[in-house]
Formats: structure tokens, sequence, C-alpha cells
């Protein structure tokens, strides 16, 4: 039976509030959701709860019930910059994590095949645990076989738990009390009221007792305890490592021809995390210097190059190769290396960028007067239809949906903000007949359009009639997707009984 992890870092936005400032450790702390009086408290560490601060209360009202309470904003871009750092770490740890949808700072991981790198599955929660803990944040880590098994384990334990059977997991579960679960209060309190304190009391009611009375939370909460949603792991996709390097002619001690190779191999990883849609986060230069003044103690012997490695973080991620460069241009001149330098690497790490971020890296200097003059020339050598763009019309059928009119000057781009890119139905001028067998020319369609290739799946129809100003128009649109990947956007015309290809989703 496959072996599953859950790793939970708790109370994410409260860990990145303390760790970025350090100085508020062992003082009442709480994540607001506004930076103003009558914001509402979200989060509260053990120090301000001691002091009678509560989730939902407003900041006044918590500034006046814990003395020194410190607070600050945790918007959600940073909280999900945070989550795909955590994520890119436990990648050292396991080959399938799947960060946790619902509640940041939650993951489930695959644990199959660490067994030939770590003696126990404890041994490979600490070294998990210390990884995160280096990079600022706590961690609990439960190893069982259930997604809530291991979930309500992760939640209830102090650091490390796991189990050898299923049915120790199930035991486990059952006993976990719901106050260390995600219920909102009035459900929680509500199930109390009836002597409803843990798992095990929560799966002694039937299930649509529990959606009728305490809501839809408590209702997902009772399936997923019951194992009726234990989907299977889903892996976020492996990235491969933006990782450069080169080998220099010689042992260079020049800071300056160090500074620019390093920026050779730099620039072109932003452009890489640029097309990810994320920011560096952190960069890791490793040096390789001369090992020709480090000899060992014989010819065979010598030991590997010695190697001197940096890890440098911007205050936020970042696209500014001028802002990373700063950076290292400053530990270079701090740096004393003893040789010269023979190799450079460079490693870097992502974040999720903001679309500022995005606009700003992609943003070029673009001369509109100079496009214009460009376009003047064209309508002289070819005449004023040479260029043209394309402009839409209110028509009834999609080919006319749209006509050329002359550019006389290029206007200034104003792209829409989106962090998901749209499909684009690509139309011809004129549909393109297309050949189908006969005797297959109905609906869902042929298994194989000539010219086209086989169709492995129809989705429509969409039907268009009408046309009695010129013709008669009767199709039925589909979109056929065909075994090479692509959709094509077809119809068949009820009136002459033929396929035609109208355009293609891209």
């Amino acid at each position: 039976m496959d072996r599953l992890a859950c790793v939970e870092v708790p109370v994410l936005p409260l860990q990145i509030l303390l760790r970025d400032h350090p100085d508020w450790r062992g003082l009442p702390v709480a994540v607001v959701a506004e930076d103003r009086p009558q914001a509402a408290v979200l989060w509260v560490n053990d120090e301000a709860r001691a002091g009678g601060v509560r989730p939902g209360q407003r900041y006044a009202a918590a500034l006046s019930l814990a003395r020194g309470l410190r607070a600050g904003v945790v918007p959600p871009p940073v909280i999900r910059r945070a989550v795909d750092l955590l994520a890119a770490r436990l990648d050292r740890f396991s080959p399938g994590v799947e960060p946790s949808n619902d509640e940041p700072g939650v993951f489930w991981l695959d644990v199959r095949g660490f067994a030939r790198l770590y003696r126990t599955t404890g041994a490979w929660a600490r070294a998990l645990r210390d990884d995160l803990a280096e990079a600022g944040f706590q961690a609990r880590v439960a190893v069982g076989f259930t997604r809530f098994g291991t979930y309500a384990a992760a939640r209830s334990t102090a650091g490390f738990r796991s189990f050898r059977t299923p049915a120790d997991e199930d035991a486990a579960a059952r006993g976990v009390a719901l106050a260390r679960l995600d219920l909102p209060p009035w459900a929680r309190d509500g199930l109390e009221q009836l002597g409803v304190r843990t798992v095990g009391d929560l799966l002694s009611l039937p299930a649509r007792a529990v959606l009728a009375r305490f809501g839809e939370e408590a209702y997902r909460l009772h399936r997923r305890a019951s194992g009726e949603e234990d989907d299977p792991l889903r892996p976020r996709p492996f990235e491969e490592p933006l990782v450069r390097q080169a080998d220099l002619d010689g042992p260079d001690d020049d800071l300056d021809r160090i500074a620019f190779a390093i920026k050779r191999l730099l620039d072109p990883l932003l452009e890489a995390l640029a097309a990810r849609r994320q920011a560096m986060a952190s960069v890791e230069v490793r040096l390789t210097l001369d090992d020709l003044i480090f000899p060992g103690p014989a010819a065979l012997a010598r030991p590997p190059p010695p190697v001197v490695t940096w890890t440098l973080r911007p205050a936020d991620p970042t696209l500014d190769a001028g802002q990373v460069m700063t950076l290292v241009w400053l530990r270079l001149q701090a740096a004393d290396l003893p040789a010269g330098v023979t190799a450079l690497q460079v490693r870097v790490e992502g974040a999720a960028a903001t679309v500022e971020q995005l606009r700003l890296f992609r943003q070029t200097r673009r001369d509109l007067s100079a496009a214009g003059r460009a376009f003047a020339r064209l309508r002289a050598r070819f005449g004023d239809g040479a260029v043209v763009r394309a402009c839409l019309r209110d028509a009834h059928l999609p080919e006319a949906g749209f006509a050329w009119e002359p550019l006389q000057a290029l206007a200034a781009p104003s792209p829409r903000d989106g962090a998901e890119r749209a499909m684009v139905r690509r139309i011809m001028d004129r549909p393109r007949e297309i050949p189908a067998r006969a005797g297959t020319a109905r609906a869902p369609g042929p298994a194989r359009l000539r010219g086209v290739g086989r169709v492995t799946r129809w989705i429509g129809p969409f039907e268009v009639s009408g046309g009695w100003w010129r013709r008669e128009v009767r199709r039925e649109y589909w979109f056929a997707e065909t075994q090479d990947g692509e959709v094509l956007w077809v119809f068949r015309d009820g009136v002459r009984d033929r396929w035609f290809l109208q355009g293609r989703v891209e």
C-alpha cells in the first residue's frame, strides 16, 4: 500500500510575519486584514492568545487587551510566494508534492523511494523539518496512508508521527479533537453542545444530518474523515531546475570580468523565470577556484577543486537584473578569493511573480513614430491597402464578423492584466471544405477528416440558422479534437450536407 505524508506549516501567514520581523519573537503578534484600527484580526500567536486576543476581533480592541501587541498585513501574493518556496524545498524530499488548495501551508507528499536515502521515516522527517527551519519555517509531519489520516495527525502532533498500519492511522484520526481541525467556530460550538468533540464522534452522526444542521464545511469534513473524498495524490508539475554554468578560459581573479560572466548566465535564467510567470526569490552562485595552489599529497590523490558558494536573496522576489547584480557585486567585493576562478555556476529559485513585475520585465521602448514612417513607405510602394488591421463587425456568420480597414498609425499597446493565458479562436477568411466519406457526415461527425486527421472527441453541436435576407443558412458548429492534440472549429452545412473548416483554437 502506498505511503503518504502530510506536512503542515502551521499558521503560515503568522510564520511569514515573524520571519520578516525576528525581533517580534516572544511578543504578542497578530496578522490583520488591513493596516487600520478597525481591521479584523486573522491569526494570533500564543503570547497574544494568552493576553485575550482572538481571531475575529478588531485590531483596536486587541490592542486594549494585549499591551505591546505587534501586528502586520500579509497579502495573498506574499503567501503564494511562500507556498511556492516551501514546495520547491519539499521537492528535495519527495518525487511528488501537492500543495493544498484550501489551506496554505498544508502539503501532501509521496514518500515512496526514500528508504535507500534515510534509515527510517523519522530520519526523513527530521531532515525535512531541519531544511524548512533553515528557511525560517516550523513544520509538523505525519506519515501514513490516507489524506485525512495524515492531515489529522499532522494537526494534532507537536513534531512528527508515523503509522505502521492503516488501522493505527484510522484509530488515531478518530481520536483527534474537532477543535484542532478547520471548522467554522459556530459549527464546532454547536457540535460540542451535543457532545461531539472528536472525529470519531462526528463519524457516528449521519452525513445528511450533519449537512442539514451544521453546513457544507462540516459535511465535507465528515466525508473526508469517512474516506469518501480520499482522492489520489495530484503532484504539482515538476519544473526543471534553472541552472547555467560556464568554464572560463583560465584562472581569472579580475572581479569585473567575473561579474560580467555571472551576468551572462543570469540574464537567460531571469527570462526563463518570467516565462514561468515567476520572479527570482534567491540566486546561488558557485565559483570553482584554481586547484593548482591546493596540491594533494600525490598527483593521483589530488582533491577536487575548491568551490566557493554564495546564496543571495533580494528583499522581495524580482526580475530586475540590475538589482540582483548589485548584490552579486557587493558579495564579490567582500570576498577574499585565494585563487583565480576557473568555472561558474548560477542557480535561481523562483516564486510567483506579480503582473506588474512581468510587465516591467517585458517592457521595451517602442518608437511609434518610426513605425508610422515605415507604414507610410509601405503604402507609397504597394498602395493604400498594403497596411490594414482587422475590425469587428456585427454580422450573422463568423467569417463576416470582421473586416479589414487601412491602418494609418500604430496605437500604444494596452494589455489587460491576467494570470492565465486565454485560448484564441483563429477564424479563416473563407471556410475550407473538408471532404468526408459517404455515410459519415452526420453528427457527431466522421471519425476521420481528410487532410486533418483522426478525430478523438467531438464537442457540440452549436447551431446557427437563418439568413433568409440572402440565402438560407443552417450550420451545426463543432469543436473537433484530433489525435495530434489540435482543436478544430468545424461545421456541417445542413443545406448542402457538407463539412467545412472554420478555424482553429490555440
